[in-house]
């Protein structure tokens, strides 16, 4: 049986559909990523916002079409919308075989073989059931960096979010399970360690009776292979002295936080149910820039939230230019069914958000693009995510020549990211050499240029690091 898996939505959802991919390994299973050739499909599948539920509902009824044409024979919903969403999918959608819900990911081998042997196969269990970590993997990122979920759940309940609902309560994984799996994934190969969870900042709280997480990473750190770890999603409100001081003495962990504050307006972020405001951030942005003065800092607003007036909007673009954070997204505001923001009053229209959304991605692009070219000129290590095999278009028979005389020359492009970006969601660098290097590789560049959110660089180092 040859079976297609398809993982939408978050780094943490991928965690869950690499840990499915193990257990299907164990059982004899085989993948395939043609869905003409698959016999069973999985959709571990998203509905964080409207967008992912979109995202995912279509991806639901393109696989249901093998049901009539090809030689499909179960299709499997799991995830975040088949826990939400389990009564309409199984009315609405009849291809669909089985629904798994977040806390049953484990029964993923149970349901296909009850599926093939034409038994119902929805599983679901209580959301607060423990979650368990230190289980075989199939990384699917490469294999020189993999994510590490370390807590399920959030016990936050941010007005405009459905996770609890759909995820549970803050939930940590023991730590001697992480301390496992990580161990287990550096003797594959991995070599940067990327923390995740809804929050990472509240770990081992729930277990432990204190935030764990300096002590969590302490021991990460003595883990042989590991060269990088990487910090995200920390909540302002819960970083502390501590965790400040575990990043600037051990070596191995990035200069980077991920700490989502998602507006700029007290006013808004009390209407929001976030637990900080806008003066405690800027203190703990300054005391972080004190203590670690390289450091990178990447943060999500929301534009367009309900009741948002023109001078809360500009209060958000004001907190932008003050802070100059490093890295920054901006999401317009989702209404999410059974969520108290969803029926706030004030809801502004579509075009009203892409509009200060916009606004405020116009000013943090030249923050930005500055930052870029301050790096200019420095020597940093990076490290290597593969080879670029480009063939472009010219527009003149001189480009064309001295492009085949470079190529001539064994000259290869490489792209690389610095310790400043995170998979997926930041920027990279790109190195032209006529060295051989491999994924995973840390090598010294020195930077030469910046293009918009990404940079160019030259090897200044002899041999790989």
């Amino acid at each position: 049986m040859q079976i297609l898996f398809v993982s939408l939505g978050c780094d943490k959802n991928l965690v869950d559909s690499e840990v499915m991919l193990g257990m299907l390994v164990d059982k004899g299973y085989v993948f395939t990523d043609d869905e003409e050739t698959a016999d069973i499909i999985v959709i571990n599948t998203c509905c964080f916002i409207h967008d992912a539920k979109e995202e995912s509902i279509h991806a639901i009824l393109e696989m249901a079409k093998r049901k009539k044409s090809g030689q499909l024979k179960a299709l499997i919903v799991t995830g975040c919308l088949a826990q939400r969403y389990r009564d309409e999918i199984q009315e609405e959608i009849p291809e669909v075989d089985a629904v798994i819900g977040t806390a049953a990911i484990d029964s993923i081998a149970a349901a296909i073989e009850e599926v093939l042997e034409h038994r119902a196969a929805n599983y679901f269990k209580e959301l607060d059931t423990p979650p368990a970590g230190g289980q075989k993997r199939v990384v699917t990122t490469g294999g020189h960096y993999a994510y590490l979920k370390i807590a399920e759940g959030c016990d936050k309940h941010c007005t405009y979010c459905i996770i609890p609902q759909i995820r549970g309560s803050y939930r940590s994984i023991p730590m001697e399970q992480l301390l496992q799996e990580a161990q287990t994934l550096a003797e594959g190969g991995v070599k940067e360690l990327i923390l995740v969870a809804q929050e990472t900042t509240l770990y081992g709280a729930d277990l432990y009776g204190h935030k764990a997480l300096p002590e969590l990473l302490t021991r990460l750190c003595r883990i042989s292979g590991l060269r990088w770890i990487r910090l995200l999603y920390c909540y302002p409100e819960e970083i502390t002295d501590e965790l400040i001081d575990v990043i600037v003495e051990e070596e191995k962990i990035c200069h980077y936080l991920d700490i989502p504050i998602q507006h700029g307006a007290d006013t808004v972020l009390r209407r929001m149910g976030r637990k900080t405001d806008s003066g405690a951030i800027k203190t703990l942005i300054a005391r972080l820039r004190r203590k670690i003065p390289d450091i990178c800092l990447r943060t999500t607003l929301i534009a367009g939230f309900p009741g948002e007036t023109p001078e809360e909007h500009q209060e958000s673009l004001k907190l932008v230019e003050e802070v100059h954070f490093d890295r920054l997204g901006v999401f317009t505001y989702s209404p999410e069914e059974d969520t108290p923001a969803a029926v706030m009053p004030g809801q502004i229209s579509e075009a009203g958000k892409q509009e200060r959304r916009a606004d405020i991605m116009e000013l943090q692009q030249a923050i930005a693009f500055m930052a870029a070219d301050e790096l200019i000129g420095r020597e940093i290590t990076v490290m290597v995510e593969g080879q670029i095999e480009t063939e472009p278009d010219y527009d003149s028979e001189t480009a064309a020549d001295a492009a085949a005389a470079i190529k001539a020359l064994g000259i290869h492009t490489y792209v690389a990211r610095t310790w400043r970006d995170a998979p997926d969601v930041d920027g990279f660098l790109f190195i032209d050499t006529d060295r051989i290097l491999m994924s995973g590789d840390f090598v010294k560049v020195k930077v030469t240029g910046s293009y918009e959110y990404d940079l160019t660089g030259e090897i200044c180092d002899e041999s790989t690091e």
